[in-house]
């Protein structure tokens, strides 16, 4: 967390955990992806994100802890599901859905079996 985080009501402003989440997945996926990367003309965008918060975080110098796990895969997207812990307490619960997308013709494309196995391995255990 950062101090300018917090808004006016002294508690860390939604549009801060954006950021979060994305420092996260990145942090999950980037040195994974960079095998399978053909450069910029390929990657992923963000669909859609979803956040349920449970409880205010107030600002202090411990780091919030996210776990995350990749819920349903589909031909050209994916799903990353979080949770957003203050200390033992969960405050946040959220999703992202991500396209994968060719950005040399601007649309979506399809996972590769290299993507796949990656998910894979971020999947969320069945219940």
């Amino acid at each position: 967390m950062r101090w300018s985080d917090m808004d006016a009501y002294r508690h860390i402003n939604n549009t801060a955990y954006f950021a979060y989440l994305e420092q996260a997945r990145v942090a999950m996926f980037f040195d994974r992806s960079r095998d399978i990367d053909d450069g910029f003309s390929s990657g992923t965008i963000i669909s859609r994100h979803e956040i349920d918060y449970r409880r205010p975080v107030v600002y202090h110098p411990d780091p919030l802890r996210l776990e995350l796990w990749i819920g349903q895969v589909r031909g050209a997207s994916f799903t990353v599901h979080y949770e957003v812990f203050d200390g033992d307490v969960l405050a946040a619960r959220a999703a992202t859905d991500v396209v994968t997308f060719n950005f040399a013709i601007d649309r979506p494309r399809r996972l590769t079996s290299e993507e796949r196995d990656i998910l894979a391995g971020f999947a969320d255990e069945p219940a």
